[in-house]
């Protein structure tokens, strides 16, 4: 009997294991317009997001970039509490073309077009047609 309590304990950490720590197109994601200062802890930018009369915990990922848009960190809430996920790029910035001077607000965008501004390529540019000659 103790080694198929130990069993069913693996097995339940290994399926809690694809739960926690994941980030994918299920999820929906939330950028803020505007630059914030990024020494905020989680508390700081959970405020901000309830200031604006959203929630923290319902799921979302908040997509927060510094004022140079070098730096970013998400803010998620998963089963048992927050994660926060922080990056710093190495080279670059990411496109200026999603952010507003003044005020503050969310916009909402896709896993795919998250993807592309943190690979530094804008979602929205028009692609010129190619031809053959």
């Amino acid at each position: 009997m103790h080694r198929l309590a130990v069993l069913l304990v693996s097995w339940e950490l290994c399926h809690l294991k694809k739960e926690m720590f994941s980030l994918s197109e299920s999820n929906r994601y939330v950028v803020c317009v505007t630059g914030v200062d990024l020494r905020k802890g989680l508390d700081g930018l959970c405020g901000l997001i309830h200031y604006l009369s959203l929630s923290s915990s319902n799921g979302d990922v908040y997509v927060f970039f510094n004022r140079s848009r070098t730096r970013m960190k998400l803010v998620h809430w998963e089963r048992g509490g927050y994660v926060v996920y922080y990056k710093r790029l190495e080279r670059g910035r990411v496109s200026h073309k999603l952010f507003v001077k003044e005020g503050v607000g969310f916009h909402s965008l896709r896993w795919d077009e998250l993807v592309l501004l943190l690979e530094g390529i804008s979602p929205g540019i028009k692609r010129r047609k190619r031809y053959n000659l």
